[in-house]
């Protein structure tokens, strides 16, 4: 799944060339945004959420002072939760700045509950009574088992006049198809956007640009064509047409002195071939394959004939599929492919499909601290797959008191997969680290240390892994639980009972509070409580057993 949820555009080109036409918000519109976990991956260097949030504080200042806009936002307060969906700004007249700051602050963590949102974003507007309209903007597909395709047909029959445009931020051609049904069901369009650039266009041609207006006609005695340029791209010389295929987008521009391209683009356009219509002049149209993949061709137009530029990428098809081992099912979408082109970088998560210029490209498959790189050769017009086989197994941590005891059920328990040998200083290779019982780690094949910390008590247990494996690693950490109580006390202070050489006790935990607790390893210890004003400090014996409970409290 490629590595932003806003506003769409016009996608009438999936059945047939025609001319882009912005789609202006409507009267009463409501604001979708994806604030998933995948917003943190970047393109180019920099977040989707950051992409997004600049965005819209730029575009929300041309939006129509007639519209009423609003917006909700998922997956930005809980983790692994479908029904994190807030309503943040109802939709009002002047809420543009309100938006832009509530999209500030938004801290993107959960999942993709893209049919949920478009329900509750469809009922806060009263769909049923009056006009709506949604513009949604998404990193990624459907994660909550539902069908945003029949939820988009059904509200369609139920609504007055209800749309939804929708923005593929960042997603694939085969991911860009499984969400546009939600724009295509309801009358609305499909504009996917690969990087800042062109969510800009996009949320720029939905919000704020006005309607573009009708070219003239000419009149029958003319004898003009109706469509004076048809433009085509092709991914290899003499492969079949791209025609249809949302992957290409154009830029059309006035040409400059050597046929550069002058000023803003006089139009842009989605689709592997199109027919518009031009006043006469020298032109040059950019064609972009997956957003990054450039080419260009300079044109002249003519009021009488058809001009036909054509681009040829010099690119193939690739499809890559990390696996944690040879002949094993993919890895999911936690594993992250590095795509390096020398002049381009972008990643994509999970199972991927993309275009690559012909040559070779590195990528570099990683599972948490486990990683591989690999060169991929790509020939023109032809199809590449790939394994990437990135040898990492899965550990479950888990942390006992005791062989025989009690269970550990605490997300304070700070866990590290450590490398068996330390360096020379002593000191030993992470492998990766988490906090709590229950816990999972990728972590590459080979033999490690699993250590686990609880309190003042830090147990390291050895094991083994190999690449597709899953298995449980449980740490015993042979220790009890100290509680103490102190009504008064500054504070309180846990120490060695025994005395070094030197005739000091070693400090094990303190707290500046009346109350602490602290994990042990058995043995007995030393209690050590200051109290507030003028009162003299105690001390008081303790012992500790393993998997129980010990209790003191310290007047």
């Amino acid at each position: 799944m490629r590595l932003v949820t806003l506003i769409a555009f016009v996608f009438a080109w999936l059945t047939a060339p025609v001319l882009a036409i912005p789609v202006r918000a409507a009267e009463q519109s409501m604001i979708i945004l994806d604030a998933s976990g995948s917003m943190w991956a970047k393109i180019s260097g920099k977040t989707k959420i950051a992409i997004a949030r600049e965005t819209l504080s730029t575009v929300l200042k041309s939006v129509p002072q007639t519209t009423a806009l609003g917006l909700m936002v998922y997956g930005h307060r809980e983790k692994g939760s479908c029904a994190d969906i807030e309503l943040a700004i109802p939709p009002a007249v002047g809420t543009e700045a309100a938006i832009a700051k509530f999209v500030n602050g938004v801290n993107p963590k959960g999942k993709t509950p893209l049919a949920a949102s478009v329900r509750a974003a469809a009922e806060a507007l009263k769909y049923t009574e009056d006009k709506a309209t949604i513009i949604l903007i998404t990193d990624g597909l459907e994660t909550c088992d539902a069908d945003p395709c029949a939820l988009a047909t059904e509200l369609k029959q139920q609504g007055v006049d209800f749309t939804v445009h929708v923005v593929g931020f960042g997603l694939t051609q085969e991911e860009g198809k499984q969400v546009a049904c939600l724009a295509e069901n309801t009358g609305g369009h499909y504009f996917p956007a690969a990087d800042a650039d062109e969510l800009s266009k996009a949320l720029a041609a939905t919000v704020s640009a006005p309607p573009a207006p009708e070219p003239a006609k000419p009149s029958p005695a003319e004898e003009k064509p109706e469509k004076n340029v048809v433009a085509e791209a092709f991914l290899s010389e003499g492969g079949p047409s791209l025609a249809d295929n949302s992957a290409v987008y154009w830029e059309i521009f006035k040409a400059g002195s050597g046929d550069e391209p002058e000023g803003d683009h006089v139009d842009f356009l989605y689709n592997g071939k199109f027919a518009l219509h031009l006043p006469a002049g020298r032109y040059v149209a950019t064609a972009k394959l997956d957003s990054w993949i450039e080419r260009q061709v300079a044109f002249d137009v003519t009021e009488t004939a058809v001009a036909t530029p054509k681009v040829v990428f010099d690119a193939g098809h690739v499809e890559l599929t990390p696996k944690r081992e040879a002949n094993g099912p993919d890895a999911g979408s936690d594993a992250a492919l590095a795509l390096d082109f020398g002049s381009y970088q972008t990643t994509y998560y999970g199972p991927s499909k993309f275009y690559a210029p012909a040559g070779s490209f590195k990528v570099k498959g990683s599972l948490g601290s486990a990683s591989v790189e690999q060169e991929i050769a790509v020939e023109a017009g032809k199809e590449v797959k790939a394994d990437i086989v990135i040898a990492a197994g899965v550990i479950n941590n888990k942390a006992i008191y005791t062989e025989k005891g009690p269970e550990v059920d605490s997300s304070n328990v700070f866990f590290q997969v450590l490398s068996r040998n330390a360096d020379i200083n002593g000191e030993r290779k992470r492998f990766g680290y988490t906090y709590g019982t229950g816990t999972k780690l990728d972590v590459p094949a080979g033999d490690y240390l699993l250590s686990a910390q609880l309190g003042s008590t830090t147990v390291e247990t050895p094991f083994s892994i190999k690449g597709g494996e899953g298995k449980d690693v449980i740490v015993n950490l042979d220790a009890g639980v100290l509680a103490i109580k102190a009504p008064g006390a500054e504070k309180i202070t846990v120490l060695s009972a025994t005395k070094d050489i030197q005739g000091n006790r070693k400090e094990l935990s303190y707290a500046f509070a009346e109350e602490h607790s602290d994990t042990l390893h058995p043995g007995d210890y030393l209690v050590q409580v200051t109290f507030k004003g003028d009162v003299a400090t105690k001390e008081m014996p303790a012992s500790v057993k393993a998997g129980e409970r010990s209790e003191v409290t310290v007047q």
